[in-house]
């Protein structure tokens, strides 16, 4: 009889113990709802380029992240081999760089938080952020339609 008391009480610490396991693990887990969002910059720069982050949402957790610009005419601009090398040139980085570098840190954060600006691109560092926080707001909230972002004057 004392080993059958004992035994419910262990299965019932354990259960407890589980459902608090579950439910601490929730409280610092932000939820993502699974789909694809993006936002974009609401107007094209002086230089005629729009940014834009693209995630996918799997099992609530980030699994890709795309962070580019393109032209009036569709073309992506890490793709512009002279931008690069003009860019590369002046300040130490280029697009195919730093847009893989604000994605990686997004990726592997999870979120916006602790992502470093990269020298050389800290004007899209603080563009790839807003547009990285509308994703992010469009996946808690389930909203796959493209967010425009509003940067105020071109930039």
């Amino acid at each position: 009889m004392i080993g059958g008391k004992i035994k419910t009480t262990l299965k019932t610490c354990l259960a407890l113990c589980f459902v608090m396991l579950l439910v601490s693990c929730g409280e610092n887990t932000p939820f993502f709802k699974d789909g694809y969002y993006t936002a974009e910059a609401a107007e094209f720069d002086e230089y005629g380029w729009k940014e834009y982050v693209t995630i996918c949402i799997s099992a609530g957790r980030i699994i890709l992240v795309e962070y580019n610009a393109f032209n009036s005419s569709g073309f992506i601009k890490s793709w512009d081999m002279d931008y690069m090398r003009v860019m590369n040139a002046a300040d130490g980085t280029y697009p195919n760089a730093y847009t893989r570098y604000y994605g990686r840190q997004f990726l592997e954060n999870q979120g916006t938080e602790g992502i470093d600006a990269l020298s050389g691109a800290t004007y899209s560092y603080h563009t790839f952020l807003a547009l990285a926080d509308a994703v992010l707001k469009n996946a808690r909230e389930g909203n796959n339609n493209t967010t425009q972002v509003n940067f105020g004057e071109p930039h």
